[in-house]
């Protein structure tokens, strides 16, 4: 996606064993992704109104990835992706996107610390993810960046710790996904919890469309599945893009079913260095006899939420570009809705309101 810097690593692996094999087209990338935020919610945890201006990391990335031909077709691939934060300096090395797998004629075979199928199915159709203002805070019930199977049981946006993958090769613009997280924790309620999530994108020529579901087994608890299924849709015509998501979340919890549907809308337009940007979710909240919450769902009257953004970026560089933009989510009166990114922990029936200025430089 960013531009690469290539070097050559057949010194050092000569030096390190005799007779190894030289990796070929090992890369270092990265992103920095830094803005100034003035944000205001009108009801904190507490009640009472919040302002505050913020430097905000709308995740930033350092990694390197590469293969190794193994000959007859088949190559091994590998990615360390780890988090860095300009605005505090804090990071680990493989916290983001990290595997280690196979990619042959057959397809490509990994494991290790990766988003899900269900979630990059839709996420590119954002043009704020991964942003405060991302769509995540409505789309998904929130964003799990780095999680397994117990310590996030309502996100389906989610980087998912322990799973395999398996992704087809294209064919005729279409191509598949799977993701499957492995149920190593146990916790205390005796449930064997795990993750099986699938895609089915097309991608040609000025369109893409997806349909994709997840599977959460026993994250609630014994006995007791979620599942997400949306479809996607985007087409591009000339230098403008519109793109659509619709969605439908079903949780079994102890007090009975929890579902919300939602859905998203974005349109981009290109005028040379000038892109515009507009953003909209929707939902009408949670439906079911459940009195539980899930992230940010509850059941009831009045829990819908709409959040909507628009957005300016100006484009430097292939590498570097400057952007701004508003965001305002509104909560119904029971709702609790919030940044999915760089949170405000807010109460029920609470207004959010942000405004950016932002830089951006990939590597």
């Amino acid at each position: 996606m960013h531009p690469t810097f290539h070097f050559s690593v057949i010194a050092c692996t000569a030096m390190c064993a005799a007779g190894a094999h030289a990796q070929t087209n090992v890369q270092i990338y990265g992103r920095l992704n830094v803005s100034v935020e003035r944000v205001e919610t009108s009801a904190n945890s507490a009640g009472r109104d919040v302002s505050l201006s913020r430097l905000s990391n709308n995740r930033s990335v350092l990694g390197f990835r590469g293969t190794e031909d193994l000959g007859g077709g088949l190559k091994a691939i590998f990615q360390i992706e780890g988090t860095i934060s300009p605005d505090t300096g804090a990071g680990a090395i493989a916290q983001r996107d990290t595997r280690v797998g196979l990619q042959g004629e057959f397809g490509t075979v990994f494991v290790g610390h990766w988003v899900t199928a269900y979630n990059g199915a839709t996420s590119g159709l954002d043009p704020f993810y991964p942003t405060t203002a991302g769509y995540m805070s409505i789309m998904g019930n929130g964003s799990a960046s780095s999680v397994d199977n117990v310590n996030d049981t309502a996100s389906f946006d989610r980087r998912q710790a322990n799973s395999v993958h398996y992704w087809t090769r294209p064919w005729n613009g279409v191509t598949l996904r799977l993701t499957h997280g492995l149920n190593e924790e146990r916790p205390a309620n005796g449930a064997k919890p795990s993750l099986t999530s699938l895609a089915g994108i097309y991608e040609q020529g000025p369109w893409y469309a997806t349909l994709a579901h997840e599977r959460h087994h026993e994250y609630q608890g014994p006995g007791r599945n979620d599942t997400g299924t949306k479809i996607g849709l985007a087409y591009k015509f000339g230098n403008t893009r519109i793109a659509g998501v619709a969605e439908k979340l079903k949780y079994e919890t102890a007090t009975g079913d929890l579902e919300q549907t939602a859905y998203y809308l974005s349109l981009t337009h290109q005028i040379g260095p000038h892109g515009l940007r507009a953003g909209v979710a929707r939902t009408s909240g949670g439906k079911g006899a459940s009195t539980s919450n899930i992230g940010y769902l509850l059941g009831g009257p009045d829990t819908g939420a709409t959040h909507a953004t628009l957005g300016y970026e100006y484009t430097l560089s292939k590498r570097t570009s400057v952007y701004a933009y508003y965001t305002h989510l509104d909560n119904e009166r029971n709702a609790v809705h919030d940044f999915a990114i760089n949170s405000l922990t807010v109460g029920p029936g609470a207004t959010l309101k942000g405004a950016a200025l932002g830089l951006r430089h990939g590597f």
